[in-house]
């Protein structure tokens, strides 16, 4: 038998794995969940930028990982690179106006999708979860 703690993040898994594949409707957008969730921080920045790393942290995921979900990011214009004026080795990632205009479109989208996946979940019971989560590094506010 194995612990509850071992069967929660079991579970939380399985749930990862069941909303990713629903947010798959993302692509009529374009655009992945992790796509999605890329351009949400950036819109929400200061200045519409952040640094790769800093972008990476925020996501959950490593300098390598990023980077190649940015590349076809740039490559379509959803975001595009600017240098550091002080200090050439940092560089920032900034969502382009397309990228606004993509990232609202598919907010309407993920907003259903959400509304869908949590629509008997209107409760106390929410706001427990939403804590778990911020506890456990689910805070990409």
């Amino acid at each position: 038998m194995i612990s509850d703690d071992l069967l929660l993040l079991i579970n939380m898994n399985k749930v990862q794995s069941i909303i990713s594949r629903k947010f798959d409707a993302l692509s009529v957008h374009g655009l992945s969940f992790s796509d999605f969730m890329i351009l949400y921080v950036l819109n929400n920045t200061q200045d519409h930028k952040i640094r790769r790393i800093d972008l990476a942290e925020k996501i959950g995921l490593t300098a390598s990982g990023i980077t190649r979900l940015l590349n076809p990011l740039e490559k379509i214009g959803l975001i595009s690179r600017e240098s550091n004026e002080r200090d050439a080795r940092v560089s920032y990632v900034v969502i382009t106006d397309t990228g606004k205009r993509v990232f609202e479109e598919a907010q309407k989208t993920a907003e259903n999708i959400t509304s869908e996946i949590l629509s008997f979940k209107k409760n106390k019971s929410l706001k427990t979860t939403i804590d778990l989560l911020f506890e456990l590094g689910g805070n990409i506010q």
